[in-house]
């Protein structure tokens, strides 16, 4: 069948786009990647200055704080087999990563996500928008986060983060968007401006559904940063992609499984921050 409409040549405008960018930002786009990168070796020099079985008892009483005994014991265990099977500087490359990506996710996440939640045209405006990150294939954030960033560290934090906001936005529209009407309708009658009834009615009563997206933020990021591991990220993704090249069976089996320690310490920790009560359960 012959084309009968001409080509539209989206990739074209894309490469322009993208060269204005280089060109005119290529100052910013340096900035961010020494902050970044300061960030990311300034967490791992930390996370190295406390001892491996201190850092293991620190995380575990946070999980026994802010989740049940039973994670806590699980905490000691997981990280402990990740220490025995030789991955704890990866795991702690990993951890910074994803907590870098996370933190840069929440900070920009929640006020957008506040805001929509406050203004009709903004949410029009950002829930298409959310669609299409939500959407794209994982590794096509890889290409302009390369471009822009070279490899290494910075492109794996600055995908990971596009790939991980989505939920934070999403959830904090949401959440704050469930308060119960009579609640507002209630502080509204007492005289409350909009500040007050959004940091002292929505947001608390929104927290849970807010950290329900934190949480997936985290998971998202987690995965993200294995993915960016074949731009030059470093930690537990670097050893599962050099296995997978070089078809290492159980090396790749360890590291995954040192990934899914990590993953579930997080987010069974993360489940709970937020909540009047405390849930118990198990792993």
């Amino acid at each position: 069948m012959e084309q009968w409409l001409p080509k539209i040549p989206i990739a074209n405008w894309v490469d322009v786009f993208v060269d204005w960018l280089t060109t005119n930002l290529d100052v910013a786009f340096e900035g961010i990647t020494t902050i970044l990168e300061s960030i990311v070796e300034g967490m791992v020099t930390g996370f190295n200055f406390i001892p491996s079985y201190i850092f293991m008892i620190l995380i575990a009483l946070l999980a026994w704080k802010l989740s049940t005994k039973g994670i806590a014991i699980f905490t000691v265990i997981g990280l402990f087999l990740v220490d025995n099977l030789g991955y704890w500087e990866p795991m702690l490359q990993t951890l910074a990563l994803v907590l870098t990506a996370v933190f840069i996710s929440i900070l920009l996440g929640i006020p957008l996500g506040i805001w929509a939640s406050q203004k009709q045209t903004v949410r029009n405006i950002a829930v298409p928008i959310l669609d299409f990150m939500q959407t794209m294939p994982a590794f096509v954030y890889l290409i302009p986060a390369i471009f822009f960033f070279n490899i290494g560290v910075v492109p794996g934090v600055v995908a990971s983060v596009i790939f991980a906001m989505p939920p934070t936005i999403r959830l904090t529209i949401l959440g704050i968007q469930q308060v119960p009407v009579d609640i507002i309708e209630a502080t509204e009658a007492f005289g409350s401006t909009t500040s007050q009834k959004l940091l002292k009615v929505q947001l608390p009563l929104a927290m849970p559904t807010i950290m329900a997206g934190i949480n997936q933020s985290i998971m998202l990021a987690l995965s993200m940063v294995v993915i960016a591991s074949m731009v030059g990220a470093p930690g537990l993704g670097a050893d599962v992609y050099r296995a997978v090249t070089q078809i290492q069976i159980g090396k790749g089996f360890e590291a995954g499984l040192a990934i899914v320690v990590i993953a579930i310490i997080l987010d069974r920790i993360t489940q709970n921050i937020g909540k009047n009560k405390k849930q118990g359960g198990t792993v």
